[in-house]
């Protein structure tokens, strides 16, 4: 397991390579990637021509309302490489944050969500990506995958993991973490 020392998008290019190490190591050929604007799952397209590739974008709304972060050109530029883009609410944010944003009361998913992220947010964004590509039936929840989360932007956790359906949150399994930050800040 490789251990950056710091969260964020410096780590990006190194995710790249230790998720191509694993590729070739195990075979595993379906990997999930968070991407906001699209910019990181493309770096990933590139370096895994021979994968299949499901890109998990923010839903149209997130920043702004009526607004999809992900630009046409780069979303057909994936999908022209052989990715597929799955634009869909967070899983452990959508409703639940609703309820929390007008009330005041934290919901079960952002329980879970902040539990995970003790890990480190990409942890928490690898586990999510998977569940929302499983929904969206890009992923099988019976077949190994590489999940790619970050801190804000770019990429710096991967984990090998069997994803599940939201609703089966607790089926979810994580076998292996390839890389991720530091979370102490010593």
């Amino acid at each position: 397991m490789k251990i950056f020392t710091k969260p964020g998008h410096k780590n990006t290019e190194s995710v790249v390579e230790q998720v191509q190490a694993k590729v070739a190591a195990t075979g595993i050929t379906h990997i999930v990637v968070a991407s906001s604007t699209g910019a990181t799952a493309l770096k990933f397209a590139e370096a895994l021509p021979d994968c299949t590739l499901c890109v998990v974008s923010l839903c149209t709304g997130a920043k702004e309302a009526n607004h999809q972060v992900m630009d046409d050109t780069i979303r057909q530029a994936l999908e022209t490489k052989g990715c597929k883009v799955i634009t869909a609410a967070h899983a452990m944010g959508g409703i639940g944050r609703a309820v929390k944003n007008k009330f005041s009361a934290i919901q079960v998913d952002e329980i879970i969500a902040h539990t995970l992220k003790i890990f480190g947010q990409g942890t928490k964004v690898a586990v999510e990506v998977a569940m929302m590509a499983a929904d969206a039936g890009a992923v099988r929840t019976d077949q190994l995958v590489i999940s790619v989360g970050g801190s804000s932007k770019g990429a710096d956790t991967a984990l090998v993991m069997r994803p599940a359906n939201t609703h089966n949150f607790f089926d979810v399994k994580i076998d292996e973490i390839i890389c991720k930050p530091k979370m102490s800040g010593l």
